[in-house]
């Protein structure tokens, strides 16, 4: 399995590789404090370390040990002498990202992370996004356990992961540390076997 072909669309959102072009957005996405967890310990602060996030995705990549995609809003089809036209939802400008890491191809796991930019909160992207990325994360890895968490004290983003069809398996004490205070982490998982894959 190379995990070289695009994840399929998922509600309206359609996942597509980052781009060099995409590090305006980044910035962007990057701006607000809270984001600065998102960030794999690297601070985006500028258009050199957006760049380097992008490059960051692109070594994983290449090495097969992870993989993100940039969530856009999938374009309403139009056909055009007899072609179906998506340009505009890939070229599209990025509302978040998921991605899936810690790529285990012995034990067939893998980590999913997501975020979603100010704008796109609330709007079913993340959701959307994890939902395409695991199927694919199935099909194209070969992946058997996909694995998330999220602090205890982040409600939407547990919504998210029920949403996406992972199953809360449990409290993970003192798991994270911000700054002087840690947090507890619920563990989620979707198998490749879950009943969810079949619907």
């Amino acid at each position: 399995m190379t995990g070289d072909r695009r994840p399929h669309a998922s509600g309206g959102v359609l996942l597509r590789p980052w781009r060099r072009s995409d590090a305006p957005a980044v910035l962007r996405a990057f701006a607000p404090a809270e984001m600065a967890r998102q960030s794999g310990g690297h601070p985006v602060t500028t258009q050199a370390d957006a760049l380097d996030w992008i490059a960051r995705w692109e070594r994983e990549r290449a090495a097969g040990t992870g993989y993100a995609w940039a969530a856009v809003r999938a374009a309403a089809r139009a056909t055009v002498r007899g072609e179906t036209a998506r340009s505009e939802a890939v070229q599209g400008e990025a509302l978040g990202c998921v991605a899936v890491t810690a790529v285990n191809q012995v034990h067939g796991c893998g980590w999913v992370s997501y975020w979603t930019t100010e704008a796109a909160r609330g709007c079913g992207v993340a959701s959307a996004g994890v939902r395409a990325l695991a199927r694919w994360a199935f099909d194209d890895l070969g992946l058997y356990r996909l694995e998330l968490g999220h602090r205890t004290d982040n409600p939407a983003s547990c919504a998210v992961a029920r949403r996406a069809g992972f199953t809360a398996e449990g409290i993970e004490r003192g798991k994270l540390r911000y700054g002087d205070v840690r947090h507890d982490v619920e563990r989620h998982a979707r198998l490749a076997t879950d009943p969810v894959n079949f619907g």
